[in-house]
């Protein structure tokens, strides 16, 4: 059995109303870099640790920490039976790794594997029954951490960002040609100021106390994440949900939906809200991704609500998708 370190850091006060049902603990684990990932895990008060159960690796929104999202999400399926956890990825919230606020696409997918590493030496998680659930930014990671670790049996995504897609091309592939040689073209300049600094640039992220509500001017899209990051409904102090500038670099160069056929005949399941901005990544997707497949769209949910609106969050629907496809 592979050697853990168990944090000994007291957990961290989530968002949400922790539930009576279940357990949480802080753990965490190396991933194969060597960056220590902190992560929480659920467990049902009803577990018999001498007993085998199917788990769930959770990933957060983009820029955002385990104890916003991914952790309602893994309350709810340790609800359920699952054995969860939901993780902060590295260079961020807990987990190790500086400079600090890196975003990777390789680093993101890679925390996936770690965490089926991490869940398969559990004496209480049958290793043959672990699935993922990725929110927003870490639902392509998730799909892409399926396509090469062949341990992940089933994946579930909500409200998909695939941040590649979107870094590389822009919104809604509106980017043109020209547009990305230059944007290469200062990225590189930037690294060149972060060398001579010490240290990258990291923009403004959203406020480090929750406003009151939302500033006039902002666009819907970031008016939106501002309700959700910025506001009391969200906010968290460890997620600024801003990276450093030149991190954009490793995406422009890393399409993270390539061999998303590959996946099959594991089951991936799509959830997305009809009224979301970022809808037509999981279409696409869903498209590009062999049988069997799953769309589930929500009637009336935006891109966020898909994050905590635990009256919109189809969480039997999650439950009948893992019960049966991990067995």
């Amino acid at each position: 059995m592979s050697e853990i370190t168990e944090n000994k850091r007291e957990a961290s006060e989530k968002t949400f109303e922790l539930s009576k049902k279940v357990t949480v603990e802080s753990v965490s684990y190396k991933n194969k870099y060597g960056i220590t990932v902190a992560a929480d895990m659920y467990l049902s008060k009803d577990i018999d640790t001498s007993k085998q159960y199917p788990a769930l690796i959770i990933g957060t929104p983009y820029g955002g920490v385990k104890e916003q999202g991914a952790g309602i999400y893994a309350q709810n399926m340790a609800e359920r039976g699952f054995v969860a956890i939901a993780f902060d990825e590295s260079y961020n919230g807990e987990s190790s790794g500086e400079p600090r606020q890196i975003s990777s696409p390789d680093l993101f997918v890679e925390d996936f594997s770690a965490g089926v590493d991490f869940l398969g030496t559990r004496d209480f998680v049958d290793r043959d029954k672990i699935g993922a659930i990725g929110i927003c930014g870490s639902g392509a990671f998730s799909i892409t951490a399926a396509q090469v670790d062949p341990r992940i049996k089933a994946v579930a995504t909500a409200s998909m960002y695939d941040m590649s897609r979107m870094l590389r091309k822009g919104w809604e592939d509106t980017m043109t040609d020209e547009q990305r040689a230059q944007a290469l073209v200062q990225l590189g300049e930037q690294r060149w100021k972060d060398f001579e600094n010490g240290s990258p640039l990291l923009p403004d992220g959203f406020p480090g106390e929750p406003a009151d509500s939302i500033p006039e001017g902002l666009d819907p899209i970031t008016s939106e994440f501002f309700e959700y990051y910025a506001m009391k409904r969200g906010h968290h102090p460890n997620a600024g949900a801003a990276f450093t500038v030149t991190s954009t670099m490793s995406f422009m160069n890393f399409p993270l939906m390539n061999y998303i056929e590959t996946i099959s005949p594991r089951p991936i399941l799509f959830i997305i809200g009809e009224n979301a901005h970022s809808r037509y990544f999981s279409e696409d997707a869903y498209e590009m991704a062999a049988e069997p497949k799953e769309l589930v769209i929500i009637p009336g949910a935006r891109h966020i609500d898909l994050y905590d609106r635990t009256d919109m969050i189809p969480f039997d629907k999650l439950e009948s998708f893992f019960s049966k496809n991990l067995g």
